[in-house]
């Protein structure tokens, strides 16, 4: 268990120095209030992200126990995952670039990075359409997070 504290510990301080290092500036939140944005991050979501993630955000089985690989499921991207306690820019980071590159030092996962499948646009609507299915309490608390 400390491990994974350690890596989501690695995870908040190397995402803001490789998101600076590629130039990233995020300054708007996600579209989760536009309905169109929503609905367009609801297909891409579908297209790009359900196959491991799950149709309804469920996420894998055992979510938080590493597989025999070594490498951790793909977690829920409900409410009751963690999703929502990373800001938009680490979010967007770890979706643009892939986990392993977000984390670095030797970290593997099966999270590819969509930086060059999916524009910065689609990105931000697959994000906003998952935060659009949060209860408002985690908004709320996901809005106080910033960056």
């Amino acid at each position: 268990m400390r491990w994974i504290i350690a890596i989501g510990c690695g995870v908040a301080l190397v995402v803001g120095a490789v998101w600076a290092m590629q130039g990233g500036t995020q300054t708007e939140g996600l579209p989760y209030n536009d309905a169109a944005s929503v609905a367009r991050g609801q297909a891409l979501y579908a297209e790009n992200c359900a196959s491991c993630h799950g149709a309804a955000l469920e996420g894998e089985d055992n979510w938080r126990q590493q597989k025999a690989s070594g490498r951790m499921p793909a977690p829920p991207h409900d409410a009751s995952g963690h999703t929502w306690h990373h800001s938009d820019d680490t979010l967007i980071a770890i979706t643009t670039l892939g986990t392993a590159a977000v984390v670095g030092q030797g970290y593997e996962s099966d999270m590819p990075g969509f930086g060059e499948s999916l524009s910065d646009r689609d990105i931000r609507e697959v994000l906003g359409f998952i935060k659009s299915t949060w209860p408002d309490e985690i908004i709320e608390r996901h809005n106080s997070i910033g960056g």
